[in-house]
């Protein structure tokens, strides 16, 4: 029996930051495309040190906010990307693989908050 792989979100938010880079590499140097570009690499690549600081929260409200602030970051890097492919900006392929993934790790997200907020007004 081989061993399996361990489902971690960590490693799932840095591949899905590596995959929103690549996006923004793919978009043309004008003006606009820089301007998304940078948008997408700040908000993409934020989800994952923010979980890796929610891993270590001080608390379980702490837990629930910085859950929160990964949220927000994953949302906004969505509309990005939503906003990418409306434009007709990038490559479509890889636009609309983040967009899955991105629509994946929402609802993993909301899924979390929603568990770890139960918990919190059962322990307390």
């Amino acid at each position: 029996m081989g061993a399996e792989r361990v489902y971690d979100l960590e490693d799932r938010l840095i591949s899905f930051a590596v995959l929103v880079c690549r996006v923004a590499a793919t978009l043309p140097p004008n003006r606009e495309g820089k301007h998304v570009a940078g948008q997408l690499v700040r908000c993409g690549t934020a989800a994952a040190p923010n979980y890796g600081e929610a891993q270590s929260a001080e608390s379980r409200k702490d837990f629930i906010h910085k859950m929160r602030v990964c949220l927000k970051e994953l949302r906004e890097t969505r509309v990005w990307l939503r906003f990418t492919n409306e434009f007709g900006i990038g490559d479509p392929d890889s636009v609309e693989g983040a967009l899955e993934e991105s629509g994946q790790l929402v609802r993993i997200f909301v899924k979390s908050i929603q568990t770890a907020e139960a918990n919190d007004r059962r322990l307390s």
